[in-house]
């Protein structure tokens, strides 16, 4: 069976960006794949942040996950730091990794030139990534397609530590395209970030998705009711896809194009579909948090299925290198 590795950071509680554009894909490939799926607290430290919230948020992500359908009888879902070969084979992958292809990944670029003092964790935030691929021998990456150049960059690397010591060791991952388009956010303007506040989170209550859903930017020709619109041009109308049913969708597009609703209109029959979906697992996470021995066991026996395959991984490394 192929492998697959995909991390996320510990952001809190999951948005309807992130489970349509990764996690929900996570469920499915779980029963396809021996799955690695991680909680990437080192990736989250480049950055400021307070130690209590981190861990605050370390935990929300699980529970998140957990609800969301992450089985850990179906695969394995770890923190990151609970596994230390992780950074052990960031820093070996570092003495092969050339300064020039770091510096060109656009995500650098695009963060140091806002930062007045660059840290060196971002610049070496893909070596990691690299590191956290490679160490479970994973075959395959599903990835949105603005991370393919730091899976490019993984493979790269790969390429030059197996080159370097005369051996095809480590596997050269390959790129799993996820199925869902990126998700703008509810200003239509930018992906869905909570930095930017245009999310819906995955947890919230009924009421409050509709205080967000209500004011959402739609197609901006229909400016009147009666005004027939285009549902291509509409962020709405691309969250319908992912969480209406393909009869609604229809429904949707027929009903905009010929002004039969109005953009209110819509949103209703957008929220009852979300609900659908999103009512279940917020009782499932609402369980979870009053189980948190529930939540604690999955990561610690997750952590040590990973550990016991990262240190084989690493042993055998270091033993190709010469290390003791």
């Amino acid at each position: 069976m192929a492998r697959v590795f995909s991390g996320i950071q510990p952001s809190g509680e999951l948005h309807i960006g992130n489970y349509l554009g990764a996690v929900r894909n996570w469920v499915e490939l779980q029963h396809r794949y021996e799955s690695f799926f991680s909680i990437v607290d080192y990736h989250a430290i480049t950055g400021m942040y307070e130690p209590a919230d981190l861990r605050r948020r370390t935990r929300d992500m699980a529970i998140s996950l957990l609800a969301s359908g992450i089985d850990p009888e179906k695969c394995t879902l770890f923190v990151q730091s609970a596994v230390s070969e992780h950074t052990e084979l960031a820093w070996i992958f570092n003495t092969v990794t050339p300064l020039g292809e770091l510096e060109r990944q656009t995500q650098f670029k695009d963060k140091s030139s806002r930062q007045e003092s660059i840290l060196a964790g971002l610049l070496n935030y893909p070596v990691l990534q690299a590191a956290d691929i490679a160490l479970y021998q994973s075959d395959l990456i599903p990835v949105g397609e603005d991370q393919v150049q730091h899976l490019e960059l993984a493979r790269e690397i790969v390429r030059r530590w197996n080159s370097k010591f005369g051996i095809d060791f480590f596997v050269e991952p390959k790129p799993l395209l996820t199925p869902t388009r990126r998700i703008m956010g509810l200003d239509g303007q930018a992906k869905m970030s909570k930095s930017l506040g245009n999310t819906i989170g995955l947890l919230e209550e009924p009421a409050a998705i509709w205080e967000k859903l209500r004011p959402a930017v739609t197609d901006p020709a229909r400016v009147k009711k009666t005004d027939p619109g285009t549902p291509e041009v509409c962020n709405i109308y691309h969250i319908h896809k992912a969480f209406s049913s393909s009869a609604t969708v229809e429904h949707v597009a027929q009903q905009c194009s010929s002004a039969g609703w109005g953009c209110i209109d819509c949103k209703r029959v957008l929220q009852a579909s979300m609900e659908t979906e999103l009512g279940p697992i917020r009782a499932r996470a609402a369980e979870l948090r009053a189980a948190p021995a529930r939540v604690e066991d999955a990561l610690l026996a997750g952590a040590a299925s990973a550990r016991a395959i990262a240190s084989e991984t690493l042993t055998e490394t270091k033993q190709i290198m010469g290390l003791r």
